[in-house]
């Protein structure tokens, strides 16, 4: 007799999957109530003063007062600019819109550079658009639908609501009975019924039918039976962008045309309709403008034509805050023969408010370290958290956290529950920092290809130590 063998498979469900990325662990800028920086809160550490700066800043934006202004993150390399604008994105919530942009992102064949920074504008200013709609409210208590014995004519039926006041019934026509077959509404849900689209939408179950079922699934959600009249006005609150409301009015296909990602250029007849029509709202009362903030990281790569655009368009009346962010020191304007700090135009840099960021000090290396073991969840032995604070202030701290991953999983061939001293040593001795890379490259740069220009010639990117060896 011929046997079957069943084979089950894992599944995992991709749902909940979750990528621990560079700033995975900041959920805002560690602030009290008083805007005094924590030493350590919600995944930021040190850099007081520049989290104090960008906490002013934040509620100047959450109070909707500073929109058109810009400010410069200026600091070296790992000190934290990258993190703090992460922080702020995260403290101003879902309702205020933030664009997270890096300059080279503008340098596009699809589009020109003031098009792209136009769209990065728009897309960085929400309007919070307010409508009054007619609902019905209650709790289905039964729903009878009647088909005819053919099963040719029109299906009718009623439905009965109820809040803790009142019992209505309804007669429903083909559509509404479709809609609720839909929605697999049964008696014990509570809906709501849009009087003007028919449009309904189950908010969950009632309390009182809590105990109808022996297994519910772990999404079932149990609401209150609503009180007062089953039929009620109701604001609806909607927040979109102004590119959203651009690309929409701008192609054929509708709001689609955000979910095919083809926006291309947008004309500006269609930018001065929609800025008409929210000023029409704003003064009805119907619509009103949210100031979101636009994040520009290596703002030096831009080129001297942004420079200029972005000193215009940080003039217009619907403009975002911009931050930019700059590790560069005085360098050349990109597009010109001239020197400027942190490669912008004077004039630009005029109009900023600059923040600064320092070096992380060695107690606030060991304590990202440790918050980044978290995050990542690894277990690592003090010693080796020492030797790997050590490794962060002479080489850099992206270095240092780049070696936590690579430890853990050396710590596991070994069958280690956590990371020891060993581990770090062998994976510094098979993976290089850029100061020993350069010493490497200086010891046998005979051997590599195009070595026309003798290294001594040249100004060394980074400095000349030698950094730890592999013994330390």
């Amino acid at each position: 007799m011929a046997t079957t063998t069943t084979t089950t498979t894992g599944l995992r469900d991709i749902t909940k999957m979750e990528r621990i990325g560079a700033h995975s662990h900041i959920h805002g800028l560690g602030l009290t109530d008083n805007l005094e920086a924590r030493p350590s809160g919600q995944g930021m550490v040190g850099q007081a003063k520049a989290r104090r700066a960008a906490g002013v800043i934040l509620k100047l934006i959450e109070e909707g007062n500073y929109a058109g202004r810009a400010i410069l993150m200026a600091g070296a390399p790992g000190s934290g600019k990258t993190a703090i604008a992460m922080g702020m994105a995260q403290s101003l919530g879902a309702d205020v819109p933030f664009t997270m942009l890096a300059a080279s992102e503008i340098f596009s064949l699809e589009m020109s550079k003031t098009e792209a920074l136009t769209q990065a504008f728009r897309r960085s200013i929400g309007v919070r658009i307010k409508e009054e709609s007619e609902i019905i409210e209650g709790e289905v208590v039964e729903i009878q639908i009647d088909r005819s014995t053919t099963g040719l004519g029109q299906k009718s039926g009623k439905l009965t609501l109820k809040t803790t006041e009142m019992e209505t019934i309804y007669d429903l026509g083909a559509k509404m009975i479709e809609a609720l077959n839909k929605e697999k509404v049964m008696a014990g849900d509570v809906i709501t019924i849009d009087k003007a689209s028919g449009r309904i939408t189950k908010l969950g179950r009632s309390f009182t039918r809590a105990r109808d079922y022996d297994a519910m699934g772990s999404d079932t959600k149990f609401v209150q039976c609503p009180e007062g009249e089953l039929q009620k006005r109701k604001e609806v609150v909607h927040t979109v962008s102004l590119h959203e409301m651009d690309v929409i009015n701008s192609r054929s296909q509708g709001f689609l045309a955000l979910f095919s990602g083809d926006t291309g250029e947008i004309k500006s007849e269609v930018r001065d309709q929609i800025n008409t029509k929210v000023s029409e709202w704003r003064e009805e009362g119907k619509a009103e403008i949210v100031p979101g903030v636009l994040f520009i990281d290596e703002v030096h790569v831009l080129d001297i034509e942004c420079f200029s655009f972005l000193n215009r368009a940080l003039e217009d009346a619907l403009a975002p805050v911009v931050i930019m962010a700059s590790n560069r020191g005085i360098t050349t304007i990109r597009g010109t023969n001239y020197k400027s700090p942190h490669g912008l135009p004077v004039d630009l840099l005029e109009r900023l408010l600059i923040i600064s960021t320092g070096p992380y000090s060695e107690p606030e290396i060991k304590q990202i370290l440790g918050i980044r073991c978290d995050e990542e969840d690894v277990q690592m032995t003090e010693d080796a958290k020492d030797i790997l604070t050590r490794i962060g202030m002479e080489t850099s701290l992206r270095y240092a956290i780049h070696l936590i991953t690579a430890s853990s999983f050396v710590a596991k061939k070994r069958k280690a529950s956590a990371i020891d001293v060993a581990d770090i040593k062998k994976v510094y001795s098979l993976f290089l920092d850029e100061k020993r890379s350069v010493q490497m490259l200086k010891e046998y740069q005979n051997q590599y290809m195009y070595n026309e220009v003798e290294m001594a010639d040249r100004e060394p990117a980074i400095g000349n130590g030698s950094g730890m060896n592999a013994s330390a």
